[in-house]
């Protein structure tokens, strides 16, 4: 790309997996783009040199290879069936190159301001950035594509009294020598926190972790294969759904309840699942101990709502992230609540020049979910410049009313869940509008 974008470039905010899609699909119709990345390559979060990853040095993917990758650039023979973090940042950095994209980017440079230009529906927008800690600068856009990932801004608790430990949260966190010989509470029992206190049970003096509700836990494998890849074709009512994967799970991890978990007030996929037996494993060796809700701490004492304490030396929340894009007004994005509300979790209702990537969770999304997202948003951007009946029927329907993408399942009112989705309902919906633009 030229130093000073043409009048009609679209500027792309994100090298991650969610960028890259962008990144791809823009130029698929192409629409010229400008990349921003504040790190020195592609990646995202999978780039553990990245300074805002937050990924750890045992991390892998939750959901199987074949489940998650680019269906246009499959991962090559021999990439295990669940990549290490090394694996999947050799991946995007393949798939970049395979595509040329990286020309396409501004590396080492943050974004700082997106403005619009006038409160027009197809306004112009003013980014302003910096590279290298330079002077900040400021260039004016046809549109803007917001890509810069939700699992970067770790949402820290607050919790009654002080902790004379270490307090920290796992975005902190990179390799298990932080918990030698340490008492460990680890704070909620999530993706991230199972894997952890896994980790730790080999370092660790001791580890517990403090819940506040009840978790389903899903095995990686069943019958030897990923669990994933199984089922699927016949395609049940919820409820049923819920009811026989339930059963079908305690054949496989047992109940939690057993292992000292409460149980769950929630009916199975109305929260994202655990994908994890191991944690279940250690438990039920006695490496790992089940905790209630954490009530205050007291000096190195921590006190349960159950009205148990304990001393510890590390506290380690595994309490997520939060939806963080401090370069924009919220009003902008139509933020209410717990997330911005978007059309299909991608248009703000108030510009057509408007649009965010990978704001979306469902179970087994995979990164093909977000290139389908990317490829909406690229042909809209290109139906809008042909003026077409299409573009202004899409333009319509992001005004509202927002479409049903539960597929039936009644999600829990938390901030993770609040941008949730299922996964064939959502999947449909997108490749819909995107199939009415191109027709």
């Amino acid at each position: 790309m030229s130093d000073h974008p043409s009048a009609d470039t679209i500027a792309l905010i994100g090298a991650g997996p969610s960028g890259l899609a962008g990144a791809r699909n823009l130029q698929r119709e192409g629409l010229p783009f400008q990349g921003f990345e504040a790190h020195a390559d592609v990646g995202g979060l999978w780039d553990i040199a990245n300074p805002r990853s937050t990924v750890y040095q045992s991390a892998h993917l939750i959901s199987s290879r074949t489940t998650t990758e680019f269906t246009e650039f499959p991962m090559p023979p021999g990439v295990a069936d669940y990549p290490s973090h090394r694996e999947l940042r050799q991946y995007f950095s393949d798939f970049a190159d395979h595509f040329d994209l990286r020309r396409h980017y501004r590396f080492h440079t943050r974004v700082l301001r997106v403005e619009p230009e006038s409160e027009a529906r197809d306004t112009r927008w003013r980014l302003s950035f910096r590279t290298d800690g330079g002077p900040v600068q400021t260039e004016s856009f046809r549109g803007v594509v917001i890509a810069n990932g939700t699992l970067a801004e770790p949402k820290r608790p607050a919790f009654e009294g002080h902790f004379d430990g270490e307090l920290l949260h796992t975005a902190d966190y990179k390799h298990p020598e932080l918990f030698k010989d340490k008492r460990v509470l680890i704070v909620g029992a999530g993706n991230s926190g199972c894997d952890i206190a896994v980790d730790a049970v080999h370092y660790a003096a001791s580890v517990d972790i403090s819940v506040r509700r009840g978790y389903y836990f899903v095995p990686k494998y069943v019958f030897g294969k990923p669990a994933d890849t199984l089922g699927g074709a016949l395609k049940l009512p919820p409820w049923l759904k819920q009811r026989i994967d339930a059963t079908v799970l305690k054949w496989f991890t047992g109940d939690p309840v057993r292992f000292g978990f409460p149980k769950p007030d929630y009916r199975m996929y109305e929260s994202h699942p655990v994908v994890n037996s191991l944690v279940l494993h250690h438990i039920g060796h006695g490496d790992i101990g089940v905790r209630a809700d954490i009530a205050r701490f007291e000096g190195r004492t921590v006190h349960f709502k159950d009205g148990s304490a304990r001393d510890y030396d590390l506290v380690l929340c595994a309490t997520g992230y939060d939806l963080h894009y401090p370069f924009i007004e919220r009003a902008h994005l139509n933020w209410q609540g717990m997330a911005p509300q978007l059309h299909l979790n991608i248009f703000a209702p108030r510009f057509d020049t408007l649009a965010v990537l990978g704001m979306i969770e469902a179970s087994g999304i995979g990164w093909q979910g977000r290139y389908e997202q990317a490829e909406l948003v690229a042909r809209y951007l290109r139906a809008q410049q042909k003026a077409t009946p299409a573009a202004e029927a899409l333009r319509a329907a992001i005004q509202g009313p927002p479409p049903d993408l539960s597929g039936g399942y009644r999600y829990l009112k938390l901030d993770r869940m609040a941008y949730y989705v299922h996964k064939d309902t959502y999947r449909a919906a997108v490749r819909e509008a995107s199939a009415k633009l191109d027709a």
